[in-house]
């Protein structure tokens, strides 16, 4: 069996998991402070976030409010909010970064893969042809072509344009 090493995720993952009692996603939803965080959705029940070590350029985590670390243990309300922030946070990817296609999904558990597994997070991850090459593998190295802040300020001027007058 082949195996696929992600060696600059453990780092990411410990930090995570070992730097306090509190998770990352809920220090985030109780700092309000969406600029530093690089939350540029945030609703009643839900918030969009950049991942600070993406896959690939753009991609962000949709988090649920409420601690939880299963769609199942979601209210309707909560799961209904979710779900539709996901299409959201992907219309605007599709619309101010133009890939070629996504890949969404929830990691449930830590044998699932979930860096995070106490509380429940959808990915959304925009890809293009040929956007993954050889520089992990051979130099440890992740090419992201845009930096965080320059996608958070096209995704949140996205945002803003889209709900002009909607938005509290």
């Amino acid at each position: 069996m082949d195996r696929l090493w992600a060696p600059w995720r453990e780092t990411y993952i410990t930090k995570i998991i070992d730097n306090g009692k509190t998770c990352v996603f809920c220090r985030i939803l109780k700092a309000r402070s969406d600029k530093r965080h690089l939350v540029f959705i945030r609703q009643s029940h839900c918030y969009a976030v950049l991942n600070l070590y993406p896959y690939s350029n753009g991609h962000c985590l949709v988090v649920p409010n409420r601690h939880v670390g299963d769609i199942s243990h979601l209210s309707q309300e909560e799961y209904a909010q979710l779900m539709e922030l996901v299409k959201e946070a992907k219309d605007l990817l599709q619309t101010v970064l133009d890939p070629h296609g996504f890949n969404v999904g929830i990691n449930l558990g830590r044998v699932a893969g979930a860096g995070i597994p106490g509380h429940v997070h959808v990915h959304v991850v925009p890809r293009w042809r040929g956007d993954h090459n050889f520089m992990p593998v051979t130099a440890a190295t992740k090419v992201i072509s845009q930096s965080l802040s320059v996608i958070y300020k096209k995704l949140d001027n996205a945002y803003k344009k889209r709900h002009r007058g909607t938005r509290k």
